[in-house]
């Protein structure tokens, strides 16, 4: 009956949610007003029939084990026998069995049969009750929440449907765990009416007997012996260390690889200090400016003004910390996959005082009050990006030849998604820097491609062919998918180039422009969800390597903001959300989440995995622990309330509240940016700290080499008198 009401219950609630989708679906879908329901509502149908649908194949897989279950029959009372139920009582049982002299006082305590009736009875009433919910919850509705893009956002930012698949996973396994107790009370009563049958004499004699076996008790070496452990053959690591109980697990060490090139370790962690660096100079004027909304006057010089010092964070972050960063990691990625050397290291060196250089003059020249006409994210003047182009350029060069001297057969995925990344910023560059379009809306146009096409198609595209190589690596096992990878490849060269957009819906570019951005937007769903499905189901199966690495939580991390991040960014491509969300801190808390939450937790990840590969020194395990919580906690810390506040606000405009209104609106909401930064840039400290002691080279005392040494030189010293 169990699987019978279950089937009728999925039945039901799949009808609740399509009777509706249908109905709306006939409906008029046109958005002519922010509280329009057609795209709202045909968004929030495709969820809700997607979560239906997944629930059901759920349910039917668990409904038919039931159903399996249940049509097994229980023939194992007619094979028991005395000595078989004893041999399975505890000492504890038998005890038990011997104290009481009436049977019947036990035997009472199996025939209850009415608590599974009443737990039935209040699982279903909390099912019926859990559906009203819902139900109630779809017909209450504001007019924001009727728009699709915020419907879709909200719907990231809470996860509900792990909520959902939680409710669904509780309720099945309640139903399979109250079948198997009434399996359990069946079998119990059938054992208890078996030994009712059998003589008490008999059944007394038995359990002394079986009681008589579980007292016995061995001396502790008698198995084992007095003898030391002892691995003659030199197999098991600390044999002779007592057990401990640690508070955090102990981390896995890395892999030493001795056969890497020696100059090409250093480019690498010279690639990667240098980034460490700008990370901290970076955000520590972010932390600044972060302070500044909770108290605007705390300076008063032009070189420390938020607009002068704004850009100076982020392209400081961008081009500083965020390039170098993933530079670096791809220096150690194209000639590993390759399985050659470097083609030229001094070209390396070369792109790493470039870009240095240019980072430096840039953030001198912004604080100055020397910039670009205040284009985002392109505020160097174009003799100083330059040199970060020149660097580009030649990092390219580097790579192609690397590439074309490979001893594989095959370009791994990485390369491909590296070596077209260097491409396109490229690309990026001349069209961002170039002025023959960069007059009247030709700038604005230009202005949108350069500022997204940098964030997806130089950052994202070369941080996930990084991905695609440091993830396996770390977990020891291949990517789950290559035609995932390929698919996620292609896809995003094909939406992502279109998108740019996006961020100025409702603005006098044609109409059509803007919603071709919009059509590459909602594309963007498949390269992200094949990505992300790639990367999760390339960690099935080895979940617990997560508690005893350094870099499987970040990655990990990573891949959440990398669905939810991106996601959200297709929702804010909505004309409605853009109604609300644009030009406020609602767009500040989502570039956040993606070049924080994606790209830095990513770098992190590859960090952590390759220089102890290449130091063969260690961070320490606690200030590693501390740098993902603090940096972690922070960004929820940062970006939500911003989320929260930005939406109000967009709300209060549309509803012709006066700026200045808002200004004072948003003031605790910036409280808890500034308390969200701080957080994040104390993790950078102890992300450098790590850094340091991962490279700084070591003054312990190797005892048994040293004593190695010290004899062999002695006997050379004997040998030569």
């Amino acid at each position: 009956m169990i699987p019978q009401f279950c089937k009728k219950a999925g039945l039901a609630i799949a009808l609740s949610f399509l009777v509706p989708a249908i109905l709306f679906a006939q409906s008029d879908s046109t958005i002519s007003e922010p509280g329009g329901r057609g795209v709202g509502a045909l968004t929030l149908m495709i969820l809700l029939l997607g979560t239906t649908l997944i629930a059901a194949i759920y349910l039917a897989f668990k409904t038919s084990d039931l159903l399996n279950r249940l049509k097994k029959k229980d023939n194992s009372g007619n094979e028991k026998n005395l000595q078989q139920i004893i041999d399975k009582l505890d000492k504890e049982e038998i005890e038990t069995y011997l104290n009481y002299k009436q049977m019947k006082k036990t035997n009472n305590n199996f025939g209850n049969t009415n608590s599974p009736l009443i737990a039935l009875f209040f699982l279903i009433i909390s099912f019926l009750l859990s559906t009203s919910v819902f139900a109630q919850t779809a017909q209450k509705s504001g007019s924001i929440l009727n728009d699709g893009g915020i419907i879709i956002t909200l719907i990231l930012i809470l996860i509900p449907v792990l909520a959902g698949v939680i409710i669904m996973i509780i309720k099945v396994r309640n139903l399979s765990r109250k079948n198997q107790f009434k399996k359990d009370q069946a079998e119990a009563e059938s054992i208890s009416n078996y030994l009712k049958s059998l003589p008490e004499e008999e059944i007394t004699e038995a359990l002394k007997k079986r009681k008589e076996v579980l007292d016995y008790k061995i001396s502790q070496s008698a198995l084992s012996g007095d003898l030391p452990p002892e691995d003659k053959r030199g197999i098991l690591k600390k044999v002779n260390e007592h057990a401990n109980i640690r508070f955090i697990e102990e981390k896995r060490k890395a892999i030493a690889r001795p056969q890497v090139d020696p100059e090409l370790s250093k480019l690498v962690i010279w690639y990667l200090i240098c980034a460490t660096i700008w990370l901290l100079l970076a955000t520590s004027v972010g932390e600044y400016l972060g302070i500044k909304f909770v108290a605007p006057d705390a300076d008063h010089l032009s070189w420390l003004s938020f607009g002068r010092l704004r850009p100076v964070h982020t392209n400081g972050v961008f081009w500083g910390w965020s390039s170098l960063a993933m530079l670096g990691l791809a220096y150690y990625v194209i000639p590993r996959v390759g399985n050659n050397k470097l083609y030229s290291l001094k070209l390396g060196w070369w792109s790493l005082w470039l870009i240095n250089a240019c980072v430096l003059l840039g953030s001198i020249s912004l604080m100055a009050g020397i910039n670009n006409s205040g284009g985002e994210y392109r505020e160097y003047i174009w003799p100083i990006m330059l040199l970060f182009a020149i660097a580009v350029v030649l990092t390219l060069i580097n790579f192609l030849k690397t590439i074309a001297t490979r001893k594989t057969k095959e370009i791994y995925v990485s390369n491909w998604y590296i070596v077209a990344a260097l491409m396109f910023v490229i690309v990026i560059a001349l069209i961002g820097y170039l002025p023959f379009w960069q007059d009247g809306l030709g700038e604005t146009i230009s202005q949108g491609y350069f500022m997204h096409q940098g964030v997806g198609m130089w950052f994202m595209m070369l941080t996930l062919g990084l991905v695609y190589y440091y993830l396996p690596q770390q977990l020891n096992k291949p990517i789950y998918s290559y035609g995932l990878g390929i698919l996620a490849f292609w896809s995003q060269i094909l939406f992502y180039t279109i998108i740019g957009m996006h961020h100025f819906v409702f603005s006098p570019i044609p109409w059509s422009l803007q919603t071709v951005a919009i059509v590459g937007s909602m594309g963007m769903i498949i390269p992200v969800v094949a990505g992300t499905t790639n990367f999760l189901m390339t960690f099935k199966g080895s979940w617990n390597k997560l508690s005893g690495s350094y870099s499987l939580p970040f990655f990990l991390i990573g891949t959440i903001f990398y669905f939810t991040g991106s996601l959200q960014g297709t929702a804010e491509a909505f004309r409605t959300a853009n109604l609300y969300w644009h030009f406020t801190d609602f767009t500040v808390a989502h570039s956040h989440m993606t070049m924080y939450g994606i790209i830095a937790f990513y770098m992190w990840g590859g960090i952590y995995a390759i220089i102890p590969r290449l130091t063969r020194q260690e961070p320490p395990q606690l200030t590693v622990g501390i740098h993902f919580w603090m940096s972690f906690i922070g960004l929820l810390f940062y970006s939500i309330p911003l989320m929260i506040g930005g939406t109000l606000r967009g709300i209060a405009w549309m509803n012709n509240v006066p700026f200045i209104k808002t200004v004072s609106m948003m003031a605790p909401y910036w409280l808890w940016r500034a308390i969200g930064g701080t957080l994040m840039w104390t993790a950078h400290l102890f992300f450098a700290y790590n850094m340091y002691k991962m490279i700084r080279p070591s003054k312990t005392v190797n005892i048994d080499a040293e004593a190695i040494s010290k004899i062999t030189s002695d006997a050379e010293i004997i040998k030569i008198k």
